[in-house]
C-alpha cells in the first residue's frame, strides 16, 4: 500500500473507502475508518503476530501488517520500550527530572603544576622517594593552611584562582561553612628538599576537633609518620597530647611544626627572649609526653637540633628548620657549613663576636642565645619594618636582603605585603621537606614495623616477607581505611595503601571484610577494581597501576565495604589474613535515635544509614529491639555532621530526630550475696556461678589489648599473676573476655576437678562463654553492655549423653545464670564522663566553674598557660548533662571561653537502681542517690521493656525457693 496515504502519526488521510453499513459503528477509531474482519481466527492470527514486531518498530495500523522504524517517525536515535501496564510506581515520574547534586568542590579539569604528572607517577615506582606523612594537632593550629601554602607552591594557578577565605582541602561545603575539617583528606605532592632533591609526599591532612579524632586514626594507619602541629601562643592543648599518645600507640615516627610563631610577635608581642622561652616550654612538653607514652626501649625525643621540629605561620606563608635558616646565611655570606651552624642555632649556646666563637656560657651578661640572635632577631626586624615603616625604611631593608618588589606589590595592604615578604625571604617549604625526609621512613624502610603492628597473620611466610620488603612484583595487598563519596554521594570510592604488589585497573581482586577468617571466608567477594586516582584533594589524577608503597582511590568495589578492609588477589594468595580493624582513642558514646517523617521513606533511610555508617569511621548504627534506629558519635558536632549528611546527601528526605541521650553500662560492686544456678530446660545440667568486680585497671588493661586472650595459658597465668595478684590457677583458667575479644569483663573456671567432671565440662565449653557473651552484650538491668564484672563457675552437672547438652539448652542457661549471679552482686548503672578543657581569660575563670558546678561537673586543675593572659581549665563533666554545655558557656562568658570535650571514663551512677522505694515523678529534677533509678526506668522505657527488673524472668523454681530460705528476698523486686 502507498505510503503517502498516510500521516507521520499512522492515520488514514487517502480518499473515502467503502464499508458495509453494519460494521459502520465498530470501524470507527479503529484504523480511520479502514475494514476490518472480526472474526475469531482473525483475532487469533493478530496475537500471533503481535510477537513478531520487529523490535524498535513502530505499529502504523491496527492489522499490524505494516511497520516503519521509530528513527524514520520520530527521528533517529530513538529507541521504543514496550512495559507492561503499572510497572512504573507512582512515585516515579514517568520523566524524571535530571538532579545536579554536588556537595563538594572539584575541579573538573587538571590544574597546572611546577612538575609533570608524568614524573609523580614515575616517582610512585621509587617507594624510598616516597614519604607518608599524617598533618595532626588541636583544632586550628593551622594544619589545613599549612597544606594551602604546600600547594601554593605546587600549584600556583589554582590558588590564584580562589578565593583566599576558602582552603584547598576543606572540599565539602559542610567544611567550608563551618570554618573546619570533618573529613581527613589526602594530597599528593613532589616538593623539594634543601638540597634540592625531588621527593613524593603524601600528607594527609586531619581534622583537629576531637569529635573527628577516627579521622585522624584512619589516616594514621595509612601513613608512616605523623607531623604534629602545635599553636605557639596555646601550647599543647587537649587533642595535641591525645594524639601525641595516639601516635606512639600507632608506631609512628613524630616530628613536630610549631605553627602560627607570628602571634607571639603581632598579638603577644612577646621580646625575642621570652618568645625563646615560649618554643623551648613548647618542645619540652611534647617531649614530656613522648617520654610518658613510648616504651622505656623505643623512647622518642623531639628537638630542632636533632632537625625533627620545624617552626612555621600559616598564615604568612614561611617555613623554617635550623637547617634551612641556616641555608639562608649559607647562600648570603658562603663558605658556611649549614649543617654544622644548624647545631649551635639552639640550646644555651652563644655567639661571641670579638673571638667569633660559639660557646655555652656568655660573654657579656647582656649577650643573647644564638637562636634569638640568629633567627628571631632578624624575624622580628622584618616584621617591625614591614608593620611600622613601609614607605621610609622598607625598601632599603629590602633592598640589603636582596627581595625586589615592583610598585603595585609596593602598595599592598599591610597583611598581603608582609605574606609576600616572607614568602621571598624564606623561599619554599625546604626545611619541613627536610624533616619528612629525615625523620619519617620511606614505605620501604618502614614496612616491617608497619606489618608487624597491623597484620594478623603469621610473620613467617613468604607474603609477609613480600610486605616486609614493600614489592611491587610480589602479592597484592592492599589496606583501606577510608571512603569517599562521588560527586552524587551515590556511591564510595575507596582509599587505602598498597603493602605489596601491584593494583592495576580493571583487574579482578578479592576484598576481605573485618569479619573474614580463613576458618569462616564467608565475609568476602571477588569483584573488578574500576579506575585507579591519586587523589589531590579537589582534584584526581587518574593512573593505570599504583605499586606497593603508595596510596590509591579506587573505583567500583564500595559495595561489600563497611569501615576497613583488605584487598588481595583472586588466586594464589588464599592463606592471606585480613590487617586489624582499626582502634580509636575515643568511643561513640552519644546516642540519637531518628525516624523519617513520612513512614513510607523507611527503606530510603536505611539505606541512608547504610552509606553514613560508610563515611565515618567511629559511627555505629544498630535498631534496638523496640524497633528504633539508632546513631552513636563521640559528640554533638559529630552527631549533627552526620545528620547533615543523612538528610542532604544520602537519603535526601524529612527526618525526625529524637532527643540525645548516652550509652550506659551496668556492672556490680559487691560479689554475689550467694551461689547462683540455672538447670537447662531438660532438667539434666545444672550451672552455679557468682559474679565480683574486677581489679581497678583490669578493665582497660583488656580493651587496650595490654592483655589478650589469645596469649598461651601460662603467659596469661603469668600477667594475672604479676600484675593484678590472682592465684596460679584461677589466673590460668579464664576462659573468656566479653563481650567480644576485647571486653571488659572475664569468665573463669573455678572449679575443682575432684567436685566436677573437667572432660564434660570442657564439651559445653563453647556454649557456656556464647552465653556468657551474650549476657555481657546485653545486661539484665536495661539491655546495655555489663562491664567491670568477673564471672566464676563454681560447679557445674553435666549429661553425659550428647544429646542432653547441646547449644539449644546450655547457651540460654548460662546467659540466665549469669544475669542471677548479676543481680545477687550489688548491680549498678556506669555513665561515661567526658574530659572537659576550657581555654578562658582569666576574669572568665569564676563563671567557668559556675557552669560546670550546674552540671555535675568538678574541676581538677586551672592554670595559666605560659606567656599568654589565657587559663586552661580542666574539669570532668557527665556526658548526659554535657548537651548545651558549649553554648552555656559562652553565654555566661560572652563568648571569651572555648571548650573542648571528649569521652575520657565511665563513673558509677550514684544511687541504686533496683530501689523501689524511690518514684519518679515527671519533669522533676532528681536529687543525685535518685539518678541511678531514674537512668534506669527511663532507658527502659523507651527500649518498650517493662518498667522494672524482675528477678522470675531469670531465676528458677528450685533457686527462688533457696533465695527464700536465704530470706535475701527482701531486697530485690519480684
Amino acid at each position: 500500500m502507498d505510503q503517502d496515504l498516510y500521516d507521520e502519526f499512522g492515520n488514514y488521510i487517502g480518499p473515502e473507502l467503502e464499508s458495509d453499513e453494519e460494521d459502520e459503528d465498530e470501524d470507527v477509531g479503529r484504523g480511520g475508518g479502514m475494514e476490518i474482519d472480526d472474526k475469531e481466527d482473525d483475532d487469533a492470527e493478530m496475537d500471533a503476530e503481535d510477537d513478531e514486531i520487529p523490535q524498535n518498530q513502530v505499529v502504523l495500523h491496527e492489522d499490524k501488517k505494516y511497520y516503519s522504524t521509530a528513527e524514520e517517525v520520530y527521528g533517529p536515535e530513538v529507541e521504543t520500550v514496550v512495559q507492561e501496564e503499572d510497572a512504573q510506581p507512582l512515585t516515579e515520574p514517568i520523566i524524571a527530572p535530571v538532579k545536579k547534586k554536588k556537595f563538594a568542590l572539584v575541579e573538573q579539569q587538571l590544574p597546572e603544576t611546577e612538575y609533570q604528572m608524568e614524573f609523580l607517577a614515575d616517582l610512585m615506582d621509587c617507594s624510598d622517594l616516597v614519604r607518608n606523612v599524617a598533618l595532626a594537632g588541636h583544632l586550628h593550629h593551622g594544619k589545613t593552611s599549612f597544606v594551602d601554602c604546600l600547594m601554593e607552591q605546587t600549584h600556583p594557578d589554582v590558588v590564584k584562582r580562589e578565593a583566599k577565605d576558602i582552603r584547598y582541602t576543606d572540599t565539602l561545603f559542610t567544611e567550608q561553612e563551618r570554618g573546619l575539617s570533618i573529613k581527613s583528606t589526602p594530597v599528593t605532592m613532589v616538593m623539594n628538599d634543601v638540597r634540592g632533591k625531588s621527593f613524593l609526599l603524601n600528607v594527609f591532612d586531619t581534622p583537629g576537633h576531637v569529635n573527628f579524632s577516627d579521622e585522624a586514626t584512619a589516616a594514621f594507619r595509612l601513613c608512616d609518620g605523623v607531623v604534629i602541629f602545635v599553636d605557639a601562643a596555646e601550647g599543647v592543648m587537649l587533642n595535641t597530647e591525645r594524639l601525641v599518645k595516639h601516635a606512639v600507640q600507632e608506631r609512628l615516627a613524630i616530628t613536630v611544626c610549631i605553627n602560627k610563631i607570628d602571634r607571639l610577635i603581632c598579638e603577644l608581642k612577646l621580646p625575642p627572649t621570652d618568645a625563646y622561652y615560649k618554643l623551648r616550654h613548647i618542645v619540652d612538653e611534647i617531649n614530656a609526653l613522648l617520654s610518658t607514652y613510648s616504651d622505656e626501649n623505643d623512647e622518642m625525643v623531639v628537638s630542632p637540633l636533632l632537625g625533627n621540629v620545624s617552626f612555621s605561620s600559616s598564615q604568612y606563608g614561611f617555613c623554617f628548620s635550623l637547617v634551612s635558616f641556616a641555608k639562608i646565611y649559607s647562600d648570603s655570606y658562603g663558605g658556611l657549613n649549614e649543617y654544622e651552624f644548624a647545631k649551635r642555632l639552639w640550646g644555651d649556646i652563644y655567639f661571641n663576636s670579638k673571638t667569633r666563637r660559639f660557646s655555652k656560657k656568655p660573654a657579656v651578661s647582656t649577650a643573647q642565645r644564638s637562636f634569638v640572635e640568629f633567627i628571631l632577631e632578624p624575624l622580628y626586624k622584618i616584621f617591625a619594618q614591614v608593620i611600622g615603616d613601609v614607605d621610609t625604611t622598607l625598601p632599603k631593608v629590602l633592598d640589603e636582603l636582596g627581595i625586589y618588589l615592583n610598585k603595585h606589590e609596593m602598595k599592598m595592604n599591610i597583611r598581603p605585603l608582609l605574606r609576600l615578604v616572607c614568602q621571598k625571604f624564606f623561599g619554599e617549604f625546604t626545611g619541613f621537606v627536610d624533616m619528612c625526609v629525615q625523620h619519617i621512613p620511606s614505605p620501604r624502610a618502614n614496612a616491617r614495623r608497619k606489618v608487624e603492628h597491623i597484620y594478623t597473620g603469621p610473620m613467617d611466610t613468604e607474603l609477609a616477607e613480600a610486605m616486609f620488603q614493600c614489592d611491587s612484583e610480589g602479592p597484592l595487598m592492599v589496606h583501606t581505611t577510608k571512603q569517599y563519596p562521588t560527586q552524587d554521594a551515590t556511591a564510595f570510592h575507596v582509599f587505602g595503601r598498597i603493602l605489596s604488589g601491584t593494583l592495576y585497573a580493571g583487574q579482578e581482586i578479592r576484598i576481605l571484610g573485618e569479619n573474614y577468617s580463613l576458618q569462616d571466608e564467608e565475609d568476602s567477594r571477588v569483584l573488578q577494581a574500576g579506575r585507579l586516582w591519586i587523589s589531590e584533594a579537589r582534584y584526581k589524577v587518574e593512573v593505570n597501576r599504583a605499586p606497593a608503597g603508595n596510596w590509591v582511590l579506587i573505583e567500583g568495589i564500595d559495595q561489600p565495604v563497611v569501615k576497613t578492609c583488605t584487598i588481595t588477589e583472586v588466586s594464589g594468595n588464599d592463606q592471606a589474613y585480613i590487617f586489624k580493624p582499626l582502634k580509636f582513642n575515643t568511643s561513640s558514646v552519644i546516642k540519637i535515635a531518628c525516624e523519617p517523617v513520612n513512614p513510607s521513606e523507611l527503606p530510603k533511610m536505611l539505606d541512608g544509614l547504610r552509606k553514613v555508617n560508610k563515611s565515618y569511621p567511629l559511627l555505629n548504627t544498630k535498631v534496638e529491639e523496640s524497633g528504633e534506629h539508632v546513631v552513636l558519635g563521640t559528640g554533638e558536632l559529630y552527631l549533627d555532621c552526620v545528620m547533615h549528611d543523612l538528610r542532604k546527601m544520602y537519603s535526601e528526605i524529612d527526618i525526625k530526630v529524637a532527643d540525645p541521650v548516652v550509652a550506659f553500662c551496668e556492672t556490680v560492686v559487691e560479689t554475689s550475696s550467694l551461689k547462683c544456678f540455672a538447670e537447662t530446660p531438660n532438667k539434666k545440667n545444672k550451672v552455679t556461678m557468682i559474679a565480683e568486680p574486677l581489679e581497678k585497671g583490669l578493665a582497660e588493661d583488656i580493651e587496650n589489648e595490654v592483655v589478650q586472650i589469645g596469649w598461651n595459658r601460662k603467659r596469661l597465668g603469668e600477667f594475672f599473676q604479676t600484675k593484678y595478684d590472682w592465684d596460679l590457677l584461677a589466673a590460668r583458667s579464664i576462659w573468656a573476655f566479653g563481650p567480644d575479644v576485647t571486653g571488659p569483663n572475664i569468665l573463669v573456671d573455678d572449679t575443682l576437678p575432684s567436685e566436677v567432671d573437667k572432660g564434660l565440662l570442657a564439651t559445653v565449653k563453647d556454649s557456656i562463654v556464647q552465653g556468657f557473651q551474650w549476657a555481657t552484650r546485653e545486661g539484665p538491668l536495661c539491655e546495655e553492655p555489663i562491664r567491670n564484672c568477673k564471672f566464676k563457675i563454681l560447679d557445674a552437672v553435666i549429661a553425659g549423653e550428647p544429646i542432653h547438652r547441646g547449644g539449644g539448652q546450655v547457651i540460654p542457661t548460662a546467659r540466665r545464670v549469669a544475669y542471677s549471679a548479676f543481680l545477687m552482686a550489688t548491680p549498678r548503672l556506669m555513665e561515661p564522663y567526658y574530659f572537659v578543657e576550657v581555654l578562658a581569660p582569666a576574669d572568665c575563670v569564676s563563671a567557668v566553674y559556675t557552669v560546670l558546678a550546674r552540671r555535675r561537673g568538678h574541676v581538677t586543675q586551672d592554670a595559666p598557660v605560659p606567656g599568654s593572659p589565657l587559663y586552661t581549665i580542666k574539669a570532668f563533666i557527665p556526658a548526659i548533662d554535657s548537651f548545651g554545655f558549649e553554648v552555656d558557656l559562652r553565654t555566661h562568658t560572652q563568648g571569651q571561653a572555648f571548650c573542648l570535650s571528649v569521652f575520657h571514663h565511665w563513673q558509677i551512677v550514684p544511687g541504686d537502681p533496683l530501689d523501689k522505694s524511690i518514684i519518679i515523678r515527671p519533669l522533676e529534677a532528681q536529687p543525685a542517690p535518685h539518678l541511678a533509678r531514674e537512668f534506669m526506668i527511663k532507658t527502659r522505657r523507651r527500649k518498650g521493656l517493662s518498667e522494672d527488673v524482675s528477678i522470675n524472668k531469670f531465676f528458677d523454681d528450685p533457686m527462688l525457693l533457696e533465695l527464700a530460705r536465704q530470706d535475701v528476698m527482701l531486697n530485690y523486686p519480684m
